[in-house]
């Protein structure tokens, strides 16, 4: 069963909309033949230097799973429509964004399986792949190092209890690395309006004094926005549906020694309030973000880093009676507080090789809650524990890399309440042993070839388990949420990888990468219920993927850089017990991604990115009955900056941000939908 498309293509075909995009990309091209104007960035092709795989900088020559970085310059070059750092990584192979709103999170895919098989860093500790992208500013960023292939055993799985629950690496990382050492005293501020009547304004500072460095930084945000629900859906709003967002960050980093020793901390708030489009349905979330650091090179060849961190997610909404009224019925809420924490030593030896050992923990706690007039009642009530150990080296001989490593994890969950009521069982424990390892052959300075492979175990949520509803709501009218499974079984599972890389030239590089991914009793979110929007987890079995992505990177000369990517994915679930899951889709994994962006630095200090973003079908459920189609879809977005006055220690330019561009408003899972094309104009100064 599919939806049909809520939105008409205006007077255009999809394979017309597809031609017009690649013949704008390709005119405006021709447009820059012979000319010079430098770009903000000539390292779009150079040799990374990743902290990511080992924990201590490494050229990407010696790290066998394939790795890409996006440095800050190029976050300027994109269209975050829905305000999330998430679509930073929309154009990456393999990789599919599917953020429902500005006011909702990213229910993506990675590697072919479901949203929660790629785990998000900061610095090097975990975040939530689904809402932290909401809340964090990419401004603080210096780049994002994106790590492709199956699990590292160096970083554990996430303890997030929302959503689809906990967070594992078996598809990917990708690690959002703040600013650390200051170069120069800089500000930079933008003030801009948009679509929706959209306000906007953020400033950003850093500089040094002494052996202190640091940066600041905020962001407000305000708008009337739009409605982003299909017709007649349980989401029917009745005004827009205003929000407001306000930010506030703050990183400093003293160091000892100007290159081996240092302390850093970075503290990040967040605070989101507006409403769903009915007058009962507001929301008011905040987040808060604590990251602490200590580095210390103790000699010239062992280095200690320990990290310790904050998560704070602290989200409350109002239900009304819709559809019999629009009355106030009852207000929700969600609170979790995470504590990661990660000791690493880096021992190098034999030149360029490294070990790499330590131990992580996480704490997590997790309440749901509800309030009807002045009276709240606890729905779950939860507690998480996980400690790692892990050992890992990286082995480079000559034109060899090996790379082999294992972990001992703990996990233990602790069930105060669940669905309101005290359990039976009060609390379960695991204990699995992980194993990952890969091999890189550097025929020459120009052409690699690479395979990995790892194991991952993921345990149920306490969202899964004990759901946000009761059993007694399935079906009922205005009871929209997550239904309770209290027989969920523990997954595991396991990836491969096989690829290559080639430098054609010193400006053009190709990528091929080949991926397996298998997880036995695969616990996914099915959509049971369209109105009221009801979901449940299950154990769906067990889920297979595999697929190939292929990358085109090509600079040429100085005003012009373009990348093509496209990744196909084939998914299987396999479940003798359940016919109407045997044989069914991953939900939530497009059939293919394809992606074109150009980068053009004209004359007149006029720079215009241009990108064309193509996604096949995929689904909502793992039930071949009850599931919804969605996709096939394309867009075209664009950014369009000038320099209106440009000088050494000052510059001035403006911003023009087109999403969507010829107005294709595609239908997403839960009733949501893209509400088409928007606009945004901001000026931007830089001292």
């Amino acid at each position: 069963m599919a939806y049909a498309d809520i939105g008409q293509w205006p007077r255009f075909s999809r394979k017309r909309i597809i031609f017009i995009g690649v013949i704008i990309i390709l005119a405006v091209a021709s447009m820059v033949q012979g000319q010079e104007t430098k770009t903000t960035k000539d390292s779009y092709l150079m040799d990374p230097v990743l902290v990511t795989a080992t924990k201590e900088p490494q050229p990407e020559k010696v790290l066998t799973q394939r790795s890409d970085v996006i440095y800050d310059t190029e976050f300027d070059q994109y269209v975050y429509g829905n305000r999330n750092i998430s679509e930073i990584l929309k154009y990456q192979p393999g990789t599919f964004v599917n953020v429902l709103s500005r006011n909702d999170a990213n229910w993506g895919s990675y590697g072919g399986l479901g949203p929660k098989y790629n785990v998000q860093l900061l610095d090097g500790l975990p975040i939530d792949s689904f809402v932290d992208g909401m809340s964090l500013d990419p401004w603080a960023f210096d780049r994002v190092e994106i790590q492709r292939g199956p699990a590292a055993v160096m970083y554990s799985n996430y303890l997030t209890q929302d959503f689809a629950g906990g967070e594992s690496p078996l598809a990917g990382i990708a690690n959002f690395v703040l600013r650390d050492r200051i170069d120069e005293n800089k500000s930079r501020a933008l003030f801009g309006v948009g679509s929706w009547n959209t306000w906007n304004g953020k400033f950003y500072h850093q500089g040094k004094g002494g052996d202190l460095h640091y940066f600041f930084g905020g962001n407000y945000e305000q708008s009337n926005y739009t409605n982003y629900g299909t017709q007649n859906s349980w989401l029917n709003m009745t005004k827009d549906p205003e929000y407001r967002k306000d930010k506030l960050y703050l990183k400093t980093t003293y160091f000892f020694d100007p290159d081996d020793h240092k302390i850093s901390l970075f503290i990040h708030h967040t605070d989101h309030v507006g409403d769903a489009g009915r007058p009962n349905r507001g929301f008011d979330n905040a987040y808060d973000t604590v990251n602490a650091a200590y580095n210390n090179k103790i000699t010239p060849w062992l280095n200690a880093q320990l990290k310790a961190g904050y998560r704070g997610y602290n989200r409350t909404w109002q239900e009304d009676n819709y559809p019999p009224s629009l009355a106030l019925r009852e207000r929700d809420g969600v609170k979790q507080q995470i504590i990661p924490a990660d000791l690493t030593f880096t021992a190098k030896h034999f030149k360029n090789s490294f070990l790499t050992f330590g131990t992580d923990y996480q704490h997590a706690h997790y309440e749901t809650f509800s309030e009807v007039n002045g009276i709240r009642t606890k729905g779950n009530d939860s507690n998480a524990s996980n400690m790692g150990l892990f050992a890992q080296e990286s082995f480079v001989l000559d034109k060899w890399v090996f790379r082999l490593g294992g972990r001992y994890n703990y996990t233990k969950n602790e069930y105060n309440l669940l669905g309101g009521v005290i359990p039976q069982v009060g609390d379960k424990s695991w204990d699995k042993f992980l194993w990952s390892g890969g091999v890189k052959y550097n025929l020459t300075e120009q052409l690699s070839f690479y395979t990995n492979a790892g194991s991952t175990f993921l345990t149920p949520s306490a969202k899964s388990v004990g759901g946000t509803l009761r059993s007694s709501d399935l079906g009922v009218l205005g009871r929209n949420g997550q239904l309770p499974n209290p027989n969920l079984n523990p997954e595991s599972g396991i990836g491969v990888d096989l690829g290559t890389v080639y430098r054609i030239t010193g400006s053009l590089q190709v990528g091929v990468r080949g991926f397996y991914n298998k997880v036995d009793d695969a616990i996914v979110d099915n959509r049971v219920s369209l109105n009221p929007s009801q979901t449940q987890s299950v154990n769906a079995g067990t889920a297979k993927s595999y697929g190939a992505e292929v990358e085109i990177k090509h600079q040429i000369k100085k005003y012009l850089q373009w990348f093509a990517t496209f990744t196909y994915t084939k998914t299987r679930i396999e479940n003798s017990v359940d016919p109407d899951q045997d044989g069914a889709n991953v939900p939530f994994v497009p059939d293919y991604v394809a992606n074109l962006g150009v980068t053009m630095s004209l004359p007149w200090d006029l720079r215009i990115s241009p990108y064309l973003h193509a996604v096949g079908k995929y689904y909502d459920s793992s039930s071949n009955s009850g599931r919804l189609q969605f996709g096939p879809y394309q867009t075209v977005d664009m950014r369009i900056q000038k320099f209106l006055f440009k000088r050494e220690s000052f510059q001035t330019k403006l911003n023009i941000d087109l999403s969507n561009l010829f107005n294709y408003k595609y239908v997403m899972p839960w009733q949501f939908q893209n509400p088409g094309f928007s606009a945004f104009a901001g000026i931007e100064l830089n001292i």
